[in-house]
C-alpha cells in the first residue's frame, strides 16, 4: 500500500488538551466539574473585550488586516519596541512552530529543556529537523550550562520557556547571560515567556528589556494567559527587523484573526486590571503551594499561574484520583502533575482532592 505520510510521524505523540469539563460532569453525575488543566486564567474576559468582538463580528465576512497593524502598533507602544520587529500569530505555540519552519531544515536540530513545553517536540518534527533533550535539573528547571554544551553544527534554535510549562521553574538573569554568551551567534535563541505576568522573582529578568536587542535573540509572548484570550489564540514575537522579515516569509496568510486582533486591542487597554487579577493568581499560588508540601509533596516554587507536583509514576493515578472528585488536573506521566491555579474555592477543591489522594 502506498504511504500516504510520513513515517515518522507515527511515533510522534498528540498534543493532549485539557479533559472537557462538560464530559466528566456527565462521567460522575455532578452539576460541574473544575478544570485546572490548561493554565486558563478563571476571571473572565477583560472589561472591554466582549464589546469589540461583538464589534469586529459585524465584518466577519471581511478578510482581517494581514499587517495586523493597529495591534502592532498597540504592542510596540505598550512593551517599547519598534512595530516591524513584532509578528503576531494564531497562539505563541503557532509562532514557535513557524520560527522553526524559518530556520531549519530536515536534519538540523532543536534544542530545549525535557521536561518542558509539549509542543517543542511537536514542532521539531513537524519540520524534519532533530530534537535534542536536556534533562532538567533535579529541581526541574532548565540545566542551562548542559545545554550550552550540546549545541553542534546542526543546532538552528535553542527554545529557553521561561517560566518553564509545566514545571513553573525559572532561570535567573546571571545564568541566561552565561548561557547567551556561550551560544553561537548563527543558532537562533527562543526566550519563551508566555507566563511572565505571574513573575514575582526580580532575579527573574524580562528578556523584552534584558535581551531584546540580541541580533540572535526572539522573545515570545501570549494573550491567552494573563491577558484572559485563550479562546481567540492571539501571540507574538518580538525579534530583529531582519528574523522578523523572515518570519514573515512563512507565516500563514490572515492567521491573526480580525476578532482576535479587536480582542487583543481592547485587552491591552486593561492593564491596571490584569496586574489586579495576576495579584490574586499569585497570591493563591503560594496557598496552593503551602497546601500541598504539608502533604509531603516537594512542590517547587512556580514563577507561572501554575505548581508542579513531581510524582513520578503515581501521576496518572494522582491525575485520575483528582477526576474521581471531579477536578480535572494535568498528568504527564511518568514525571508529574501540573495543577492550575484558579479560583479559591477551585483550588480548595484541588486540595481536598489532593488530601484525599495522597494521604
Amino acid at each position: 500500500m502506498t504511504r500516504l505520510t510520513r513515517a515518522d510521524l507515527e511515533a510522534l505523540p498528540s498534543y493532549v488538551p485539557g479533559r472537557n469539563v462538560a464530559d466528566l460532569a456527565r462521567e460522575l453525575g455532578i452539576a460541574e466539574a473544575i478544570k485546572l488543566a490548561s493554565n486558563e486564567v478563571p476571571y473572565g474576559p477583560l472589561p472591554g473585550v466582549p464589546e469589540a468582538v461583538a464589534e469586529a463580528v459585524a465584518a466577519a465576512h471581511r478578510y482581517p488586516d494581514m499587517g495586523v497593524l493597529a495591534l502592532r502598533d498597540k504592542l510596540a507602544d505598550r512593551y517599547g519596541v519598534a512595530a516591524d520587529r513584532i509578528v503576531t500569530g494564531c497562539g505563541s505555540v503557532a509562532l514557535a512552530e513557524i520560527l522553526a519552519k524559518t530556520t531549519c531544515l530536515p536534519g538540523d536540530e532543536i534544542l530545549y529543556s525535557w521536561r518542558s513545553f509539549e509542543a517543542y517536540p511537536i514542532v521539531t518534527a513537524g519540520v524534519g529537523a532533530a530534537s535534542v533533550r536536556v534533562p532538567n535539573t533535579p529541581g526541574h528547571g532548565h540545566d542551562l550550562r548542559a545545554m550550552a554544551d550540546a549545541i553542534t553544527e546542526r543546532t538552528r534554535l535553542a527554545f529557553v520557556c521561561n517560566p518553564n510549562n509545566p514545571t513553573g521553574t525559572a532561570v535567573r538573569a546571571a545564568d541566561i547571560d552565561r548561557f547567551l554568551d556561550a551560544v553561537p551567534s548563527d543558532v537562533l535563541v527562543v526566550l519563551d515567556e508566555a507566563y511572565r505576568e505571574f513573575v514575582t522573582d526580580a532575579e527573574v529578568p524580562d528578556a523584552l528589556t534584558r535581551y531584546g536587542d540580541r541580533p540572535n535573540v526572539v522573545v515570545l509572548r501570549t494573550l491567552s494567559k494573563a491577558w484572559g484570550l485563550a479562546g481567540l489564540r492571539i501571540g507574538f514575537l518580538v525579534a530583529q527587523p531582519e528574523v522578523a522579515t523572515a518570519v514573515r516569509k512563512v507565516l500563514t496568510p490572515f492567521s491573526t484573526s480580525l476578532v482576535a486582533q479587536a480582542a487583543a486591542i481592547a485587552a491591552l487597554d486593561a492593564g491596571d486590571e490584569v496586574r489586579r487579577r495576576c495579584a490574586l493568581v499569585v497570591a493563591e499560588r503560594q496557598r496552593v503551594t503551602e497546601g500541598l508540601r504539608k502533604l509531603s509533596v516537594e512542590v517547587p516554587d512556580s514563577q507561572a499561574n501554575f505548581v508542579w507536583l513531581p510524582l513520578g509514576e503515581r501521576s496518572a493515578e494522582f491525575g485520575a484520583a483528582c477526576e474521581g472528585r471531579g477536578v480535572i488536573v494535568r498528568p504527564f506521566q511518568p514525571d508529574g502533575v501540573r495543577v492550575t491555579i484558579g479560583t479559591p474555592e477551585e483550588n480548595d477543591a484541588f486540595l481536598a482532592a489532593a488530601e484525599a489522594a495522597l494521604t
